[in-house]
């Protein structure tokens, strides 16, 4: 079965198939490979979860015509997020080790004691301006997670728009 050819609602259901594996694995990294999830590692966690959220209701509701992009438009910005975050995650660990911020506090504390750090505003940009676990780079097949997660927002983001376009140039259901 040629993936071009499959209708919108099926595209949609693979993309949330697609997010389903890729956070399974991030799972599996942490608890059997005990791949220690930084803070960062665990904001691209939570942007595949939305994208996959997002695929699942727009592959459930499979609207017609204009609404299709409204679903589109909306996993496009998603996957933006999550490339920016993962762009950033990459930075981090291109510098030199001089450079690289110092370990901060774990996500779940700073979130537990976020009225001190600002409300979860706050947290979100401490996580953001990086951490020394964000630097340590644990390769998988060669790439190192942020790698792999910058491809697949990419990835995802075309093929939403893929299917957004899909009868929009014609191509037979």
């Amino acid at each position: 079965m040629n993936p071009l050819r499959w209708s919108y609602r099926v595209s949609l259901l693979a993309g949330f198939a697609v997010c389903a594996g890729l956070v399974g694995f991030a799972l599996y990294a942490q608890y059997v490979l005990m791949m220690d999830p930084c803070p960062l590692c665990i904001l691209q966690r939570v942007v595949f979860i939305a994208l996959g959220v997002v695929f699942l209701i727009g592959g459930l509701h499979a609207p017609r015509g204009g609404g299709r992009w409204v679903y589109v438009v909306l996993l496009v910005l998603i996957a933006l997020i999550g490339v920016g975050i993962a762009s950033r995650h990459l930075w981090i660990q291109s510098l030199p080790l001089d450079e690289v911020p110092s370990c901060g506090a774990p996500l779940g504390y700073m979130l537990e004691t976020r009225a001190s750090h600002g409300g979860v505003i706050g947290v979100l940009a401490k996580v953001l301006t990086g951490s020394g676990e964000c630097a340590r780079v644990q390769p998988i097949l060669g790439l190192s997670m942020p790698w792999w997660s910058l491809i697949w927002f990419v990835l995802l983001g075309l093929w939403s728009v893929r299917a957004g376009m899909r009868r929009t140039i014609g191509i037979r259901r």
